[in-house]
C-alpha cells in the first residue's frame, strides 16, 4: 500500500513538472505566432514554479520573448520590461548557467541569437545616444561588446564596437570606461588619430590636465603631419588659460594649413583679449579675406578697431598741447571709422543680434557728423528701442 502511495506521489509531481514545462512550450507558440502578451503570461507562470524556475528551457525561452518583445510594433509590449535587451541577455547567461552539459549554449550558437542580438543592441544604443540618453547607450554597447567576444558569436568584432562604447562612455563621464575602449581602438588603428585625441580629453574630464598635456604633447612625435594635433594642443592651452602657448601652436598650425581662417580667428581673438590690437586685426583681416561669410570674425574684427580707438583716446587725453590733443582724436575716430564696416557686415549677418546694434550705436554718435551717420544712429537707435520694448 505504501508502495502505491509513494507511486501516486511521483505521478503527481511529473504531471506537475510536465504541466509548467507545457507553459514554456506554450509561450514558445506564442512567440512564434506574434502573441507576445500570451507569451508572457505564460512565460511569467513558469518563472514563478518551483518545478520550472530552474529549467534551462524557461530562461532561453525568456530570452526569446524580450528579444521579440524589443523588435515588436505594438506599443502595448513596451510596458513587459524596462529594457528587454538586458533582459535578454541575462536570461541567456541563466540558461546556460543552469545546462551544464551545454545544450543551451550550442542552440545559442547554432541560432545565432547572439549574433541578432548583437544587430539590435548596435540599434537600441544608436537611439539612445542620439537621444542623449547616454548611459543607456553605453550600457546598450557594452553588452554587445560583451556578446561579440563571446565564444557563442561566430562572426568577427567590428572595431566601430569599441569607437562606439567608448563615445557613449565620454558623454556618460564615465571617463575611465572611454580611455578603455579609446585605447583598443587605437591598438587596432581605428580612425587614425581620433582615439588619441579622445583619450587626452577623457583625462581632462577626469581633471587631470598634467596627463592630457603630456598625453597631447607626445602624440607631436607620434602624429607629426597631422595638423589636428597642433590645433588640438593649441585649443588644450586656450581652454587651459594659457594664451601664449596656444598662440604658439597656432602659429605652427598656420604654416601647415595657411588657407584655414579658423585659426586666424583664433589668433585674432587670443591677440585681442590681450590687447594686442595690431596683431589681432592683422590675423582678423586674413581670417575675413579667407572666408568673409562668418558673423564672429567681423564682429571681433569691428571690436578690435574700437578697443584700439579707445586706448588712443585714454592715451590722448594725457596730452597738454591742445593741437596735438585734436590731432590725437582726429587719428583715434579714424580707427573708430575703420570698425564701422565691420560691425555693419555682422550685423547683416546676424541682423537681431543686439551686440552689434549697440556697437553701431555708439560708432555713429560718435562720428555724427561724418556722412551719414547721424541717419544711421537714429535708425538704429529706434530699432534697438522697439526690440527692448517687446
Amino acid at each position: 500500500m505504501k508502495k502505491f502511495i509513494l507511486l501516486i506521489i511521483a505521478v503527481s509531481i511529473s504531471i506537475g513538472a510536465i504541466a509548467q514545462k507545457g507553459k514554456v512550450t506554450a509561450a514558445q507558440s506564442f512567440i512564434d505566432q506574434g502573441a507576445l502578451d500570451k507569451a508572457k503570461e505564460a512565460i511569467d507562470q513558469a518563472l514563478t514554479n518551483e518545478k520550472s524556475n530552474t529549467w534551462s528551457n524557461t530562461f532561453f525561452t525568456k530570452g526569446k520573448l524580450c528579444q521579440a518583445i524589443y523588435d515588436a510594433d505594438n506599443p502595448a509590449y513596451n510596458s513587459y520590461y524596462a529594457d528587454p535587451l538586458a533582459e535578454a541577455y541575462t536570461s541567456y547567461e541563466k540558461a546556460m548557467e543552469l545546462d551544464p552539459k551545454g545544450g543551451t549554449k550550442k542552440k545559442i550558437i547554432a541560432e545565432q541569437i547572439y549574433a541578432s542580438m548583437i544587430g539590435q543592441l548596435s540599434s537600441q544604443g544608436a537611439k539612445k545616444f542620439e537621444a542623449k540618453d547616454f548611459e543607456g547607450a553605453f550600457n546598450s554597447f557594452i553588452t554587445q561588446v560583451k556578446l561579440a567576444e563571446s565564444d557563442m558569436y561566430a562572426g568577427s568584432v567590428d572595431t566601430g564596437m569599441y569607437f562606439n562604447t567608448a563615445l557613449a562612455a565620454i558623454n556618460a563621464k564615465k571617463y575611465n570606461e572611454a580611455i578603455k575602449y579609446f585605447e583598443k581602438c587605437a591598438e587596432m588603428k581605428y580612425l587614425g588619430l581620433t582615439p588619441y585625441l579622445q583619450i587626452s580629453q577623457c583625462y581632462v574630464g577626469l581633471g587631470d590636465t598634467a596627463k592630457a598635456e603630456t598625453y597631447l604633447l607626445n602624440l607631436k612625435d607620434k602624429f607629426p603631419e597631422d595638423n589636428n594635433v597642433f590645433i588640438t594642443i593649441a585649443d588644450f592651452y586656450l581652454k587651459s588659460n594659457r594664451p601664449n602657448e596656444a598662440l604658439n601652436y597656432i602659429e605652427i598650425s598656420k604654416k601647415k594649413d595657411p588657407s584655414n581662417y579658423g585659426l586666424y580667428y583664433a589668433a585674432g581673438v587670443t591677440y585681442l583679449n590681450q590687447n594686442r590690437f595690431d596683431e589681432a586685426i592683422t590675423d582678423l583681416t586674413k581670417s575675413i579675406e579667407l572666408k568673409s561669410d562668418i558673423y564672429d570674425s567681423q564682429y571681433a574684427l569691428g571690436a578690435a578697431y574700437i578697443n584700439k580707438a579707445a586706448e588712443m583716446f585714454k592715451k590722448a587725453n594725457d596730452i597738454m598741447d591742445v593741437k596735438q590733443y585734436s590731432e590725437a582724436i582726429d587719428v583715434a575716430n579714424a580707427v573708430y571709422a575703420k570698425a564701422i564696416p565691420y560691425m555693419e557686415k555682422a550685423l547683416e549677418l546676424k541682423p537681431d543680434d543686439i551686440y552689434a546694434m549697440k556697437s553701431l550705436q555708439e560708432l555713429y554718435y560718435r562720428l555724427k557728423e561724418t556722412g551719414n551717420n547721424l541717419e544711421k544712429y537714429n535708425a538704429i537707435k529706434a530699432k534697438i528701442s522697439a526690440i527692448e520694448n517687446k
